[in-house]
C-alpha cells in the first residue's frame, strides 16, 4: 500500500511499540492501524498500561483530508483530546486509523493510547467538546475576574453547592438588603 500522507513511501507491515499489528510508512514514519487489530490485542492484554511517552520528537498533524490507503475514500478527522488540537484520521469503510509521525507518542502522553478505538466514537468526541467548552468558559471567567478572584469564587461556588440550604444562601447573597422586609 502507498502512504496516504506523504504519497512517497510504502506502508510496510510492522508492530506499533512491538505490541500490535500496524503498517508503517518507510518514508514519513506514519502508521496505519486497523481498529480490529488494536481491539484484539487489547482483549488479550487487559491489564496492560501504556507508559506516558516523551514527545520531544516532532509531532506532525495533517491538516488536509486524507484518503484511506485501502478503500480510497475520504477519512474523517477525530480530535484526540481537549488538551490538544491534534486529530487522527479514520476510515469508517475499513475501520482503520491513520497516525501521523509522533501521534502515537502524543496519544500515550495524553493518556489515551489505551482508548485508541474509543477516540473515533461519537461518545468520545462529545466528551472532548464538553471539555473544550468548560476550558473556554474557564478562560473567559479568569480573564474577566482575574486569576485570584476566579480561584476564590470557584472555591465559594463549590462550598455553596455542598450546602443543604444553598437556595436560601443564594437568596441572601443576591439580595441588596437581606435584612429588609421589602
Amino acid at each position: 500500500m502507498q502512504c496516504t500522507q506523504c504519497k512517497q513511501g510504502q506502508l510496510v507491515p510492522s508492530f506499533l511499540d512491538d505490541l500490535f499489528r500496524a503498517h508503517t510508512c518507510n518514508h514519513c514514519g506514519g502508521n496505519w492501524v486497523l481498529v480490529e487489530d488494536f481491539v484484539s490485542w487489547k482483549e488479550r492484554n487487559k491489564a496492560f498500561e501504556f507508559e506516558p511517552a516523551d514527545i520531544s520528537e516532532d509531532t506532525s498533524d495533517t491538516k488536509k483530508a486524507l484518503l484511506c490507503p485501502v478503500s480510497g475514500g475520504i477519512m474523517r478527522k477525530f480530535k484526540i483530546s481537549a488538551s490538544t488540537d491534534h486529530r487522527v484520521d479514520y476510515s469508517a469503510q475499513v475501520g482503520g486509523i491513520w497516525l501521523d509521525k509522533g501521534e502515537w507518542a502524543l496519544l500515550k502522553s495524553e493518556g489515551v493510547a489505551g482508548a485508541l478505538n474509543s477516540v473515533v466514537t461519537q461518545h468520545w468526541q462529545n466528551k472532548v467538546r464538553e471539555e473544550n467548552t468548560t476550558s473556554n468558559f474557564a478562560d473567559i471567567y479568569a480573564a474577566k475576574f482575574g486569576e485570584a478572584t476566579y480561584k476564590e469564587v470557584k472555591a465559594l461556588r463549590e462550598w455553596l453547592n455542598g450546602q443543604p440550604n444553598k437556595a436560601d444562601l443564594r437568596a441572601y447573597l443576591l439580595s441588596d438588603d437581606p435584612y429588609s422586609a421589602n
